[in-house]
């Protein structure tokens, strides 16, 4: 659980941009009081200000306002981030096939195309299979 006031992450946030208190007021056209009483917990911005910080910041206003850990929810993760362990095929046609917007070229699928798909792999592997059979066993025979 976040445990980060706002001062403190809005503080953090705009050291990470080598920023002074100056410089971050002139950019969204306060004076350095302003953000010094942000950072000290003595006031905290109007929605429209805290929008601008959180976009300048690349951060959600929950990440701001200390209600979260994550900084940007909506950040794109990587199918390794998101699937960090799948190593079986299989499991991987499942994550594939539960998406939702699951289009091909360019178009969404159906749950029919789905269940197409789901078999056009399966087929796929079936046959991989029955190779990789073949290649061993013509290996013991040399």
């Amino acid at each position: 659980m976040a445990t980060a006031t706002f001062g403190e992450r809005f503080k953090q946030l705009r050291k990470e941009k080598n920023m002074t208190q100056e410089e971050l007021a002139k950019k969204f056209f306060l004076n350095k009081s302003s953000i010094s009483r942000y950072e000290q917990n003595k006031q905290v911005p109007e929605m429209d200000l805290l929008k601008g910080f959180a976009d300048f910041f690349n951060v959600s206003i929950d990440y701001l306002l200390g209600r979260t850990d994550i900084r940007n929810p909506e950040k794109e993760l990587t199918p390794e981030e998101k699937y960090p362990e799948v190593t079986d095929v299989e499991e991987a046609m499942k994550i594939i096939l539960e998406q939702p917007g699951l289009m091909l070229n360019g178009e969404l699928l159906t749950d029919e195309d789905k269940i197409i798909l789901a078999n056009a792999i399966q087929m796929g592997l079936r046959t991989a299979e029955e190779m990789r059979k073949k290649r061993k066993e013509s290996k013991k025979t040399d």
